[in-house]
């Protein structure tokens, strides 16, 4: 299948829970034939699109192109399959490769093993022809090949994206468990936050939430702090056009914009907020995110309405007890301190959460790297419910 500067079909990858977002987001940037699946969304456009979907989409972790689809029945007919792709379309002998391979299949049981066969395969074929071969370059190679087995069908995509789009480039300082920056944004997007109240995320940690959340409100593309995309590295296959980025590039940065909302979050730990406080920096929004360092019964909550989001410790490294009444200080603070709020809880720990003391009114399945988590949303009305539901 080869593929022309016209359009063509591309699979935005993405954490479980996040696809309709993604295609949400998809929509906005002008997609074509946009379709969910499960942790992607398919959809079409043109070469300049896949720079824009690299540079703008806040919920993908990566872009991948199709170009061959195939059935497999095991390592040898891999191997044959893959060698059927001319692959000098893509790549020449001294470029440089890697292979990612993702399972979903009875046939086979490791993907490295996968991955390995797939590169013997096209190693192979440009050794027959050229007495030479690529090398592989696991970091930053020329060409990041995309194996895809689901049952008996490989679908073999090249990756536009180069490493993860969650890898913004702008956070330098990492506490124990930073959340990844996809599902930050993603929480941020879940939340229905409208950009304007006020933002607060009383247990910030490196700061990752408040960062997306300022990025997402300004209009600050996800990828702006990025120096480097896998399809900058590709020469033969839709060549890198320069000019063509420049152009995509300029015409995001001029949509930023410069509001001035209330983000601010609270962080426990002085050695923690000093990192967050510098990751903010770096992501040149420290004119609108501002870091507390206290308890978070001990946060000052600015006046009017706004949105809260927490992702607190599960309880892995922690004392039942301790995890317990964690989870009830926060529904405490809660009822105390966020009337007119609505507040937000990322957690995996099912139990914990009986103890916030609130009954949520959404939950939200996501997952944050092999954790199954539950999002709930907790309504902080002024006065009681009843009488918010009169004032109405």
């Amino acid at each position: 299948m080869k593929t022309t500067d016209t359009d063509f079909k591309m699979i935005a990858k993405t954490i479980f829970g996040l696809e309709e977002t993604l295609a949400a987001e998809l929509l906005r940037l002008g997609a074509k034939d946009i379709e969910i699946h499960n942790r992607a969304v398919s959809f079409v456009g043109d070469k300049g699109f896949m720079y824009k979907a690299n540079l703008g989409l806040r919920t993908a972790l990566r872009i991948l192109v199709p170009i061959e689809t195939f059935e497999v029945a095991n390592e040898q007919s891999l191997y044959d399959s893959i060698q059927k792709i001319d692959w000098e379309e893509y790549m020449n002998v001294n470029d440089t490769l890697a292979i990612d391979t993702v399972l979903n299949s009875d046939l086979f049981t490791h993907s490295q093993f996968i991955s390995q066969k797939a590169k013997d395969a096209i190693v192979d074929q440009f050794r027959t022809k050229h007495n030479d071969r690529p090398n592989v370059d696991l970091d930053k190679p020329t060409l990041r090949i995309h194996l895809h087995i689901f049952k008996d069908l490989c679908t073999v995509s090249l990756d536009s994206s180069g490493e993860s789009l969650h890898k913004r480039g702008y956070r330098d300082k990492t506490n124990l468990a930073p959340i990844n920056e996809v599902l930050a944004a993603g929480l941020v997007m879940l939340s229905g936050w409208d950009k304007r109240t006020n933002f607060i995320d009383p247990m910030c940690g490196s700061g990752t939430i408040l960062i997306e959340a300022a990025l997402y409100a300004n209009n600050i593309p996800p990828g702006y702090f990025r120096e480097d995309f896998g399809f900058m590295r590709w020469q033969k296959f839709m060549a890198f056009e320069e000019e063509l980025w420049d152009l995509i590039f300029d015409a995001a940065v001029n949509k930023i914009t410069n509001h001035e909302q209330k983000i601010i979050g609270g962080e426990i730990s002085s050695n923690v907020a000093k990192k967050a406080k510098e990751n903010i920096k770096l992501a040149k929004v420290d004119d609108v995110v501002s870091i507390r360092n206290c308890d978070m019964k001990d946060f000052e909550v600015p006046a009017g309405r706004g949105v809260v989001i927490i992702n607190p410790p599960y309880g892995e490294r922690m004392v039942k007890d301790n995890i317990e009444e964690l989870y009830k200080m926060m529904g405490d603070t809660f009822k105390q301190k966020f009337a007119g709020y609505t507040c937000w809880i990322l957690s995996s720990n099912v139990e914990a959460f009986k103890h916030v003391g609130l009954r949520p009114t959404r939950k939200i399945t996501l997952f944050n790297g092999q954790l199954e988590c539950k999002f709930l949303k907790y309504e902080m009305y002024e006065g009681t419910k009843k009488l918010h539901k009169i004032k109405e």
